[in-house]
């Protein structure tokens, strides 16, 4: 008995000591299985994702929202009306700068109103020739880009007889506190439209080195097709620069009336944002010195990221001219101003991905952006826009991630959270609604805006209009295309025409959300030089 159980006892032991060698020796392996795979995903980490070629298959949901979102430009046209696509509108506006002998008629009005504000305007002219410059292949790919352009030269034709002499800019058209007294139709309007300039003894750093800039960007999108009116809008661009750097000072300070509607918090970010487009369109060294130099210590706020607005044009300066440090501009090479730029162009992004340990906390609880109760996908949808961007130019240059942090990441990653901000506008949000008027079976219909309240046979004055207005009825015509203000942070949303707050598009929306879309349509890489 005793030596079964001694040797039940010593069979029991040997098995439990081939079991721990087992074990161990699993275990082992296991870490080295574990070792190699995490060495190859940081491997992988550090491997640049591939680098898409010419535009590939069509998005349609984008495709089709960006066909839509480019018609608020025809909505939105003064003057008279070459072409028109828009059933409900007509010619407007044909005297505007007669007062002084110049011809303003073109442009387009800003909102639901109908003054023409030369400072969101360029800045419009601007974000849309950046999106044409760096995105046209993929509007071409939907047919969008002649449209995109004719919609970019009605403004710059503008802005060109808005620039009569060198330091004299004509900045607005109307008067918006008599024009917020009327609610009617543009080609109906009657009332005195009073002209706003600036010059030498009432400067306006700011909206002239924004007209600078949008002149300069679009001397680039015209540079092959009319090489003669791409100079001209150079030439406008470099007076205009230096009008605004000579002259320093600030519109809304210098004519307080409009700090009402379009404050500018500083000029500075401006005047760098017009010497980056100098300097894409000349190639001329100045322009780099000025940006990386003193008065980039100055007004660049390298290291502090920005929202991307009508008014703060800094975020948008350094994602810009970050193309110079990834992609090896010539000449730049060292350049610590650069350097500078593109990690504060990263700060931006890694305030924007959401599993960034330095992302901004607000958002709604739908993911959305959310910065101002006042338009607030202005913001979402702008960031959206520069997220893309960089994504496309790690892409091209082969940069494999940015880090934030104790975390990386990849640029399809950007590109994510580039579409869950247009996916958000276009449907996918808790009220199951599109905020791009036009766009889906649910979206806005009692946009605030004064043509597409009104029938056109309608017969009003200035003032009797407003029962349109107040009416209970949907609009009668439909501002397609128009981004409206969106949602509050609770994510609810009050279809009234007399929230204007929330139910208001406006043309520097369109800008930024036809970037956004363009970039979506289809896969491409980005181009290198826009020369």
């Amino acid at each position: 008995m005793g030596r079964k159980r001694r040797g039940k006892e010593s069979k029991s032991g040997g098995c439990l000591g081939w079991f721990l060698v087992i074990v161990i020796l699993a275990l082992v392996v296991g870490a080295a299985v574990y070792a190699v795979n995490n060495k190859m995903g940081h491997a992988n980490d550090d491997k640049p994702e591939p680098v898409p070629g010419p535009p590939g298959s069509i998005d349609n949901k984008y495709g089709d929202a960006l066909k839509i979102a480019m018609q608020f430009f025809d909505v939105q046209k003064s003057g008279k009306l070459v072409d028109n696509k828009i059933s409900w509108r007509g010619d407007s506006g044909l005297k505007d700068g007669s007062e002084e002998k110049l011809d303003l008629s073109k442009g387009m009005y800003d909102a639901g109103d109908h003054v023409k504000f030369g400072f969101p305007l360029a800045f419009t002219a601007t974000v849309l020739s950046w999106a044409i410059l760096e995105y046209g292949d993929q509007m071409a790919a939907v047919n969008q880009l002649d449209p995109a352009q004719d919609s970019l030269k009605w403004i710059t034709d503008f802005l060109i007889n808005a620039h009569p002499k060198d330091n004299v800019l004509y900045i607005q058209v109307g008067d918006p506190d008599a024009d917020h007294k009327c609610w009617e139709r543009p080609e109906k309007m009657k009332e005195k439209r009073p002209l706003t300039q600036v010059n030498t003894s009432v400067p306006g750093t700011e909206v002239a080195a924004e007209t600078a800039a949008a002149m300069a960007s679009a001397s680039l999108v015209f540079k092959t097709s009319d090489s003669t009116y791409s100079s001209s809008l150079l030439k406008h661009a470099k007076q205009l620069f230096t009008f605004a750097d000579k002259y320093k000072g600030s519109y809304s300070e210098n004519i307080p009336e409009v700090a009402t509607y379009y404050n500018s918090t500083g000029y500075g970010d401006e005047l760098l944002w017009a010497a980056s487009w100098l300097y894409h369109a000349t190639g001329d060294r100045s322009y780099l010195e000025y940006m990386t130099g003193g008065n980039g210590r100055e007004f660049a706020s390298w290291g502090s990221p920005t929202w991307f607005s009508w008014d703060n044009k800094n975020a948008g300066t350094q994602v810009l001219l970050s193309r110079l440090s990834l992609f090896g501009a010539k000449g730049v090479s060292g350049n610590s101003g650069l350097g500078n730029y593109r990690k504060s162009a990263e700060g931006v992004i890694c305030s924007l991905m959401p599993k960034s340990p330095y992302a901004t906390s607000s958002r709604t609880d739908g993911g959305l952006i959310w910065v101002s109760e006042w338009n607030s996908l202005q913001h979402p949808v702008a960031s959206a826009f520069l997220a893309a961007l960089y994504s496309d130019y790690m892409l091209t240059s082969q940069a494999p991630k940015i880090a934030c942090g104790d975390h990386s990441f990849k640029p399809s990653d950007l590109r994510k959270f580039a579409k869950s901000q247009a996916d958000y506008v276009l449907g996918m949000n808790p009220l199951k609604m599109s905020y791009l008027v036009g766009y889906g079976d649910k979206y806005p219909q009692y946009v605030h805006h004064r043509g597409a309240s009104i029938p056109t046979d309608a017969t009003t004055g200035c003032t009797d209009g407003f029962k349109w207005l107040d009416s209970t009825e949907p609009n009668p015509n439909v501002a397609i295309g128009g981004l409206v203000g969106g949602p509050f942070l609770n994510e609810t949303f009050i279809d009234s025409r007399n929230n204007s707050m929330q139910a208001e598009p406006t043309i520097y929306n369109s800008a930024l959300i036809v970037g956004l879309l363009s970039s979506l349509v289809t896969t491409s890489s980005a181009v290198k030089s826009f020369t």
